[in-house]
């Protein structure tokens, strides 16, 4: 009896335990240089800027100012160009459907954005040198109070 009761209550705790919702959109570009990563104060994004050479491509990426988000807007798709040795263009789209293009579309197309649609952008990630965005990938969660 004591040993059904314990294997009953394995059972309920495994039933219990959070579905996983981080997911990452692995990097594209061709990946050399410096490794990077930039996030959220507090794990949260709250605003992205993007820099790029003029009419060419992306040099640099901070996300706290300039595509100021609205209290619960989030980031729900990072999409773009790249080449094999730059990343070209960045298009960032909000949950209230605004959106920040950056760049020059040219090359290959990419397209990010989270499994889970209650999920939003977490981090950005990838690697640079000395001119610009060489790769770039996404890490996507969901908040907690969103569950």
């Amino acid at each position: 009896m004591i040993s059904f009761l314990i294997v009953a209550v394995l059972c309920t705790s495994c039933l219990a335990a959070p579905m996983m919702s981080y997911c990452y959109s692995p990097s594209v570009g061709g990946g050399s240089g410096t490794s990077f990563s930039t996030e959220g104060a507090n794990g949260t994004i709250t605003a992205i800027r993007v820099w790029e050479a003029s009419g060419s491509y992306i040099t640099g990426i901070q996300v706290r100012n300039e595509l100021f988000l609205f209290d619960g807007e989030t980031i729900v798709q990072v999409s773009g160009k790249y080449h094999s040795n730059y990343v070209y263009q960045m298009y960032v789209v909000t949950s209230r459907g605004r959106f920040l293009v950056v760049g020059q579309p040219t090359a290959l197309s990419f397209k990010f954005y989270p499994v889970d649609p209650k999920a939003e952008l977490k981090l950005l990630s990838g690697r640079f040198n000395g001119a610009g965005i060489t790769s770039l990938g996404a890490h996507w969660d969901v908040t907690m109070d969103q569950n």
